[in-house]
């Protein structure tokens, strides 16, 4: 955001707390769930979507309805007999494209995977997104392509895939998975929005008035969207991938999930960021051998 823009708007903000934190409260929650436009792709977005295009000829792609719009899903079958289907959900401001190593991984290790693109992202309709528009599109995704081993999701991606499993939104039922991959993931969505807050200077009451906005649109009180305590209820073996050098997600929200309990596991994939991390060999790898692993102790049982 533009230095001046961001100044009127924080000023903006401010007389609305005075006037109305109400209104000013709904009008922030837009902002924040306001998506991208395709038109503000970098050139190194677009270049990166350009190279994926031989790999995404290779997907069966869907379009699947939603309660105000539809969704792209992407199938990826792999060569032989598919030994199961994994989820992908990508993160803000990303797509199916760039989740493409991790998907490779699945489908050499004989997995179908899934991916799907969040409303308002990549191949799918929209301008916003929040928690209950994208556990809306998860929650689809298992009813035509489910039951799935694995639940594997980036950056925001992650949020969605626990909250998905632990049923956190209001209308829809726990997407069932085996497992749980969390790649550079949040732990804590209130403070996610009070770090928002923060960077619009938002007054008290507005910031108040946000967390009435998110329990409107989800049912459930912004305080129970922490991924740490909900993975210790659900007992999901969960693989949990971040890097201390991560600079939108910082490694502490890793350490809290982590703390959930024995079946989470932690693995530090340092000096690769929050983006770099997903083309990572070592990580994929890891991603990968997490559910190879699984199957084998399944296998001797």
């Amino acid at each position: 955001m533009a230095s001046i823009g961001l100044k009127v708007i924080r000023r903006l903000f401010g007389a609305a707390e005075l006037v109305s934190p109400r209104l000013a409260g709904r009008a922030a929650f837009e902002l924040f769930r306001r998506t991208p436009s395709q038109r503000s792709l970098t050139s190194g977005e677009r270049r990166a979507i350009g190279n994926a295009s031989g790999f995404m000829a290779e997907a069966r792609h869907h379009r699947i309805k939603t309660l105000r719009g539809c969704v792209a899903m992407h199938e990826f079958r792999p060569d032989g007999a598919s030994r199961g289907t994994v989820l992908v959900i990508h993160g803000w401001r990303s797509r199916t494209e760039y989740m493409q190593a991790l998907i490779e991984g699945y489908r050499e290790a004989g997995m179908r995977v899934i991916s799907l693109d969040l409303p308002g992202h990549g191949g799918s309709l929209g301008r916003a997104l929040d928690m209950a528009k994208a556990v809306e599109a998860a929650t689809l995704a298992g009813q035509w392509f489910g039951p799935f081993e694995a639940i594997v999701g980036h950056s925001f991606g992650g949020a969605v895939a626990v909250n998905a499993a632990a049923g956190t939104v209001k209308g829809f039922e726990p997407l069932s998975a085996k497992r749980l991959v969390l790649v550079a993931a949040p732990d804590s969505m209130p403070k996610l929005f009070d770090d928002f807050g923060r960077y619009l200077h938002l007054g008290p009451k507005t910031q108040q008035a946000i967390s009435g906005q998110v329990q409107r649109v989800t049912g459930t009180p912004i305080s129970q969207f922490v991924g740490s305590r909900l993975l210790m209820r659900l007992a999901t073996p969960t693989l949990v991938i971040h890097a201390s050098d991560d600079r939108e997600v910082s490694a502490s929200e890793a350490k809290a999930m982590a703390g959930a309990g024995g079946h989470v596991r932690l693995f530090w994939a340092d000096g690769l960021g929050h983006r770099r991390i997903l083309s990572s060999a070592k990580v994929v790898a890891e991603a990968v051998g997490f559910l190879e692993a699984a199957r084998e102790l399944d296998t001797v049982h």
